[in-house]
């Protein structure tokens, strides 16, 4: 029987992710639980940003900038998903799932920038105090922010232009509950995409990089640290640097070991958990782990809840 080309494909079938309809309405309920509790804790460190003057810093700038691109990341993916479920259909467009491929490569790519970004921040914070406030200054800041999100545009532009063109002639069934650029690849006619492959090289060399950047950053940032002669001075610092190292370990654990695993163990089970764990709780634990040891943030949180709470009641 022949396959149908890209050209004929109007719509592709997602991955169920139960077979019996209890189970379907349980995801529902879960993926609604986590999608709220990540709405709720990025819209929160946005807000307390925004509202408080003392985070009107570099580092809260970009952490306000993390919490929109999480809220971006998670409404890709979990809305269909939960859509699917609820209705008990697997179908996403042809123009959808190419939009959400875009979207998600867009969120992920800036997250991952800007995270690189961060550590420089940090780095400078604490390495170089005394040019601070010139190398971090508002400009500085607002163009690197900028500089993230058009790489994550540029990244997402390429690489979706790039899969979407090839001749899709293995079937509709993505073997994902959302798309991705590996399960779209491997729908396209034998041998044909050598062009992603590049793209797809320089991606993960430029990601490679980054991580690199990351880990020097870290290695000198928690030298210096051990010099500094004051207790507290050094509980400042690794207070102020491990919730970045903590996200950023989670989103370059989960993402690399999605990409990177050996396909002796790969599985559509284990497929499934490991592209939960980097498609959505990098969003939805990001906001847990920065308020946590923030007192500052913290503080902010509570005044904001106690006037959102007086305002309903009055």
């Amino acid at each position: 029987m022949q396959m149908p080309n890209s050209s004929s494909i109007s719509e592709f079938l997602l991955l169920p992710l139960a077979d019996t309809r209890q189970l379907q309405l349980l995801h529902f309920w879960l993926f609604l639980g986590i999608y709220l509790a990540a709405l709720l804790g990025n819209g929160l460190i946005s807000t307390a940003v925004a509202c408080d003057r003392r985070l009107h810093t570099p580092m809260y700038f970009f952490l306000l900038n993390l919490a929109l691109l999480d809220l971006g990341c998670i409404s890709t993916t979990l809305p269909k998903a939960m859509a699917n479920a609820l209705w008990d259909t697997r179908a996403i467009s042809y123009t959808g799932c190419a939009a959400q491929l875009f979207f998600f490569l867009f969120f992920i790519s800036a997250e991952y920038s800007l995270l690189t970004i961060m550590s420089y921040d940090r780095y400078v914070a604490i390495c170089k105090p005394l040019h601070y406030g010139t190398l971090m200054d508002s400009r500085a800041c607002a163009t690197m922010a900028a500089a993230a999100w058009g790489a994550g545009v540029l990244n997402s532009l390429l690489h979706t232009a790039s899969t979407f063109s090839l001749p899709l002639c293995q079937g509709n069934v993505v073997n994902q509950f959302f798309c991705e650029i590996p399960q779209i690849l491997k729908l396209s006619c034998s041998g044909s995409y050598l062009m992603e492959f590049v793209f797809l090289f320089f991606g993960v060399s430029l990601g490679f990089g980054c991580f690199v950047f990351i880990v020097v950053s870290y290695v000198q940032i928690f030298m210096a640290v051990l010099r500094m002669p004051s207790e507290q001075g050094r509980h400042k610092a690794f207070s102020t640097c491990l919730p970045h190292l903590a996200v950023v370990s989670l989103v370059v654990s989960t993402g690399f070991f999605a990409y990177l695993k050996p396909p002796s163990i790969s599985s559509p089970l284990l497929d499934l958990v490991v592209s939960l764990l980097y498609s959505v709780a990098p969003s939805a634990l990001n906001p847990l782990i920065y308020s946590m040891r923030n007192r500052v943030i913290k503080h902010t949180l509570r005044k904001v809840l106690q006037y959102t709470v007086l305002s309903v009641h009055s």
